[in-house]
């Protein structure tokens, strides 16, 4: 099965880089808030630059996606929020499904396999989805985990790097200009250090956290991987979105915890412990039900 195949080609490398952090974590002394600090203030904030200058989308799949993104996860929001007041629900353990829920790993796992499936057509509009995420993920991710007021906030989110490389990265792809020296690729250099070090960084964490899938992980997998797939379908029928558009929403929509929401974890505040473990476990089971989302999309 072709799709099968690109869950292997995408999930394969991942988890032999995680396994080669476990290895050094459980073997040599790593200073892991070093290694935070440095994929979140510098690495990270060169790829997503990157990743804003080099992306290609259209206008069309831009509008459409933008508002099917922003609903899914609004509901997503709602729903969760609601249901751990409903069931009482500590607020750690509700902050943490809500970082395992609304950050998908829509980067390396989301874009390859929709290439796979969907054609470079999809990868134009998959990336917008990416771009999306990532806004949401880095420009109001840290914010959230820290905690406190908006103004606090928002002025803890606007000292970030992250935040000032989305900037820059939409005001070079908006006018269409070119760094001067090719420093554009300085860049690109540094920031393809960004996602061996977090998959490193990851593997180290599960070094040090005991693995089990308790009711956190297994809820936090279902949410992502089973919940929010079903509402970005809804939401796409109810947007009468194209059905290539619709299909890039759902697909993308139902990829596993991003790595990167172990690393905000980590930084900012939450159970870097139970995310980690939530990414590896959303991860396996993707195997299970992202082929089920391909036969609900019409991808046989």
């Amino acid at each position: 099965m072709p799709h099968m195949e690109a869950l292997l080609n995408t999930v394969g490398p991942v988890a032999l880089v995680v396994y080669a952090g476990f290895v050094a974590g459980r073997r040599m002394a790593m200073d892991l808030g070093t290694l935070s600090r440095l994929t979140v203030y510098l690495l990270v904030p060169a790829l997503i630059l990157d990743s804003v200058y080099r992306a290609t989308y259209t206008r069309e799949g831009l509008l459409g996606l933008a508002l099917g993104y922003t609903l899914t996860y609004l509901l997503l929001y709602l729903g969760i929020l609601g249901a751990g007041r409903l069931f009482r629900l500590p607020p750690e353990a509700t902050k943490g499904l809500l970082v395992c829920s609304l950050f998908p790993n829509s980067g390396n796992m989301g874009l390859s396999l929709t290439l796979f499936a969907l054609g470079e057509e999809g990868l134009r509009r998959a990336v917008v989805y990416f771009l999306l995420s990532s806004v949401a993920m880095f420009g109001l991710g840290p914010a959230f985990l820290r905690g406190g007021g908006l103004k606090e906030g928002v002025l803890f989110t606007l000292r970030l790097p992250l935040f000032y490389a989305l900037l820059l990265g939409l005001l070079l792809k908006a006018t269409g200009m070119d760094p001067p020296l090719r420093l554009e690729e300085g860049v690109r250099l540094v920031g393809q250090a960004a996602i061996p070090v977090l998959l490193l960084t990851l593997g180290m964490q599960m070094a040090k956290t005991p693995f089990r899938v308790g009711a956190f992980e297994a809820t936090a997998s279902a949410l992502r991987l089973l919940l929010a797939p079903l509402v970005a379908y809804g939401v796409g029928l109810l947007l009468g979105l194209p059905r290539l558009e619709h299909q890039v929403l759902v697909l993308q929509s139902a990829t596993p915890v991003a790595v990167n929401a172990f690393l905000l974890t980590r930084e900012f505040g939450g159970d870097a412990g139970r995310v980690a473990r939530s990414v590896v476990a959303s991860t396996f089971l993707a195997f299970l039900t992202i082929p089920l989302v391909l036969y609900l999309i019409g991808i046989r």
